[in-house]
């Protein structure tokens, strides 16, 4: 994989530096003080991974993340450890570093967007409607008519069959894009699901095999064409 560093504090950049110098999987195309720096990079250069800071001399961390076209998995740095919760929100971070961090900490995070990594490039191997799902370096077997819903909780995709709960870190997005859109629906901003195990709509919830499944507001109207109920 290769990565960036987007740091302006120069002892943390040397402390990753020799943490990936001792990690084989990972790669240091550049290092940044500035998120500005960075960013024609980032345009022009394939970036895997990127340990960045939130608090950064031009723009934080989070809202620079915010301006990136399709990011790369973010690792997060930082010495306050109040950011993390609003962070995860955004569904690019896979992990975050509170300073100082140990090697081993640094190689659990490097784990987890490696996991990203390898699901990005391929997440879903299918042959006649079978599928099979990289999860914890296990391929699993479902079928996509099997599927009853997909959620999304920050960062991590559970997929939900019948006999099966599948976890491991995706973005719904991708997802969205993948499935056939005559027989999966989005329903909510963390919630997909197969119209075929559909059961009833009660108020602002949908049954799926009876499991009660939120129904966000601006998704509403779109799965009541999708399902052909008339109002």
């Amino acid at each position: 994989m290769n990565c960036i560093i987007i740091e302006d504090e120069i002892p943390a950049q040397k402390i990753l530096k020799s943490f990936i110098s001792k990690t084989p999987s990972i790669l240091i195309l550049g290092i940044f003080k500035a998120a500005i720096e960075a960013n024609s990079f980032l345009k022009n250069n394939t970036v895997d991974v990127v340990f960045l800071d939130i608090n950064l001399p031009d723009i934080s961390g989070i809202d620079f993340i915010k301006t990136i076209k399709n990011p790369p998995a973010i690792i997060i740095t930082t010495a306050y450890p109040e950011y993390a919760v609003n962070s995860f929100e955004l569904d690019t971070i896979v992990d975050y570093l509170v300073k100082p961090f140990s090697f081993d900490r640094f190689f659990k995070a490097i784990n987890k967007a490696k996991d990203r990594f390898e699901t990005s490039k391929n997440p879903i191997e299918e042959t006649e409607n079978i599928l099979f799902l990289n999860v914890d370096k296990t391929h699993h077997k479902i079928t996509l008519n099997s599927i009853l819903y997909i959620e999304s909780d920050r960062n991590y995709i559970t997929v939900v069959t019948k006999n099966q709960k599948l976890s491991y870190i995706e973005s719904l997005k991708n997802w969205v894009e993948k499935l056939p859109k005559n027989q999966f629906i989005q329903v909510h901003k963390s919630y997909i699901i197969n119209r075929k195990f559909v059961d009833k709509i009660s108020g602002n919830e949908i049954y799926v095999s009876a499991n009660r499944i939120p129904i966000g507001r601006t998704y509403k109207q779109e799965l009541l064409k999708q399902l052909k109920i008339i109002q």
